[in-house]
C-alpha cells in the first residue's frame, strides 16, 4: 500500500503531467498530435527459440492508453501504454501491468507494475512482465515498444494490423 504523502505526491505529478500536456495540445492538430506505438509480444523459450510472436501498431495521442491482454493456459497478463507529452517536447512512455499467475502447488499470484519512461522516436523500451529471466534456460514474455510519429503509412499498418487479427 503507498503512504498518503506518496500516494498525494504521484497524484500531483500525474496531474501536472497531464496539464502540461493538454496545454501542449492546443497550439497542434489531431494529426500532429498521433503517434504510433509499434508493440511486439513475444514468448521465448529457454532454448532462446521464438514459439510466439505478434506484432501490433495502434495509433494513438497523447493521454489516450493503448491496452493489450496476453493469456495463456496459467497466465493472464494485462498491459496499457499511455504516452505523455509535455511542453517542452519531452515524451514519457507509462506501462502499466496487472500479471495473474497461477502458481503449481501455491495458487494464484498477482503482481502489479509501474513504470515511467522517458522516450523519443525510434527508440525501443523493452518491458518484461515476468521479469527477467534468471538464465538461459528460463522461458520469457517480453514486449517491445517503439514509438513511431504517425504518418499515413503507419496509419495504413494499423488498420491492417487490426484487420489480421
Amino acid at each position: 500500500m503507498i503512504p498518503g504523502y506518496a500516494r498525494t505526491a504521484f497524484l500531483g505529478g500525474l496531474l501536472f503531467v497531464a496539464a502540461s500536456t493538454a496545454s501542449y495540445a492546443e497550439d497542434q492538430s489531431l494529426e500532429e498530435l498521433a503517434v504510433v506505438l509499434n508493440i511486439v509480444s513475444r514468448v521465448v523459450e529457454p532454448n532462446q527459440q521464438i514459439v510466439w510472436d505478434q506484432t501490433n501498431n495502434r495509433v494513438t495521442l497523447p493521454g489516450v492508453p493503448v491496452r493489450m491482454k496476453l493469456v495463456g493456459a496459467n497466465l493472464v497478463v494485462v498491459l496499457q501504454f499511455t504516452l505523455y507529452r509535455e511542453k517542452s517536447g519531452r515524451k514519457l512512455l507509462v506501462a502499466q501491468g496487472q500479471i495473474l499467475v497461477d502458481i503449481p502447488n501455491q495458487g494464484m499470484s498477482y503482481q502489479t507494475t509501474i513504470e515511467t519512461i522517458p522516450m523519443e522516436y525510434g527508440e525501443q523500451i523493452y518491458f518484461f512482465p515476468l521479469g527477467q529471466a534468471d538464465s538461459p534456460e528460463e522461458a520469457r514474455i517480453e514486449i517491445q515498444v517503439a514509438l513511431l510519429p504517425y504518418t499515413p503509412e503507419t496509419a495504413l499498418l494499423e488498420t491492417s494490423s487490426r484487420e489480421s487479427e
